[in-house]
């Protein structure tokens, strides 16, 4: 009598170690690709949605991926490619990473903050270097690092006239992508584009513009130029899979079809 309780508890035993390991095959099956995301807080996931009008754009990407694809934002406001790292912000994330994952990339803002050391980095030098170390990581993990340059800044000048804003972080961006053979998407240059169809004054919807006491958020006003609202996130992030799409990236193929 002892042996059979023995037997069917053993059975049982062997039983639910089955059903727990299809239940991890099913999961896996089911979850198809994990983006994670790093950059400055143009990309950055904002506090309160329900009563802020600021949007990152990596806070409104996950729309536009299959309901099987995770996103996990690590943007930060304010970071560099040096103070990403020396804040202790890319370590969590690199030990994260797994075979698969995908990786963007995408600093410059900051790094130009010449009159702050903690996160200046010249771009032909300490610019260059941080943007290959983390490609070098990500892909020591069996990670798939893209790069991207940073969005334009609202920056018109009395002619209308769309100026340059981010000097030579965009072209040491793509440099570095070229020389390691990693997917380049240059987001100032489709930016720009975007500003420029909507014009001078337009282009104010895409950004922080407010009148005092317009909204609750901001009750004296906001003129912000370099930070977005939810329509300028929702079509930057539009940018991005269109240009996704137009690469034919591998990542292309968890887009939510319309």
């Amino acid at each position: 009598m002892k042996f059979f309780n023995h037997y069917k508890i053993a059975s049982l035993i062997i039983i639910l170690a089955l059903l727990s390991c299809n239940s991890i095959e099913i999961s896996k099956k089911n979850h198809h690709a994990t983006i994670y995301t790093i950059g400055d807080s143009t990309m950055a996931n904002k506090p309160e949605p329900d009563k802020n009008p600021e949007r990152g754009w990596g806070q409104v990407l996950s729309r536009f991926f299959k309901d099987d694809v995770i996103i996990k934002n690590h943007a930060v406001n304010g970071r560099s490619t040096k103070s990403f790292k020396e804040t202790g912000l890319w370590k969590p994330v690199l030990d994260s990473l797994k075979k698969g994952d995908y990786l963007l990339i995408q600093f410059g803002h900051n790094d130009a903050k010449e009159t702050d050391s903690s996160r200046y980095t010249n771009p032909q030098t300490a610019y260059r270097y941080n943007l290959i170390q983390y490609v070098e990581e990500a892909r020591s993990k069996g990670a798939i690092p893209i790069i991207l340059s940073s969005i334009a800044r609202r920056k018109f000048n009395e002619q209308s006239t769309l100026l340059d804003a981010h000097g030579n972080y965009t072209l040491i961006a793509r440099l570095v992508a070229q020389e390691l053979k990693v997917p380049f998407i240059d987001m100032q240059y489709l930016t720009e584009n975007l500003e420029m169809k909507y014009g001078k004054e337009g282009s104010k919807k895409l950004h922080l513009h407010y009148e005092p006491k317009e909204i609750d958020y901001y009750p004296d006003g906001k003129k912000d130029d370099t930070h977005l609202s939810v329509l300028g996130a929702t079509e930057i992030a539009k940018i991005f899979i269109a240009e996704i799409k137009k690469q034919n990236l591998p990542l292309a193929k968890f887009i939510k079809e319309k």
